[in-house]
């Protein structure tokens, strides 16, 4: 198995509860991302430390010789952890609630042309 991928592996065995809550979050979250926002937020930002972590010893040895290999190790192990977890990318976003209660002069009318 290529190395990154034995660490995404690691990571998740290591930090098993975590990533098991993490999961049932974002699969909620997948399903309806405005009411689980906050909630992939707030468990994701433990989960995002934890991701940084592994990802830094994963590119350790390898920052002292080839930085361009350092970089594109470093967003394959990205890659993985999205195939594992697709929505993390989201973890941070903040949804501004918008204004559902217009007044009818507010919103934008487009006139016919005859």
């Amino acid at each position: 198995m290529v190395r990154y991928k034995e660490y995404v592996k690691k990571m998740i065995d290591e930090n098993q509860t975590l990533f098991d809550k993490f999961r049932i979050v974002h699969d909620k979250y997948y399903l309806d991302q405005d009411k689980y926002q906050e909630d992939l937020n707030i468990i994701g930002e433990k989960v995002q430390e934890i991701v940084k972590e592994y990802e830094n010893r994963v590119c350790a040895n390898t920052e002292r010789s080839y930085s361009q290999y350092s970089a594109n190790l470093a967003e394959k192990f990205q890659n993985e952890i999205r195939s594992v977890f697709p929505m993390i990318d989201f973890i941070g976003v903040k949804v501004e609630k918008s204004n559902t209660a217009r007044n009818s002069e507010d919103t934008f009318k487009l006139k016919k042309l005859l």
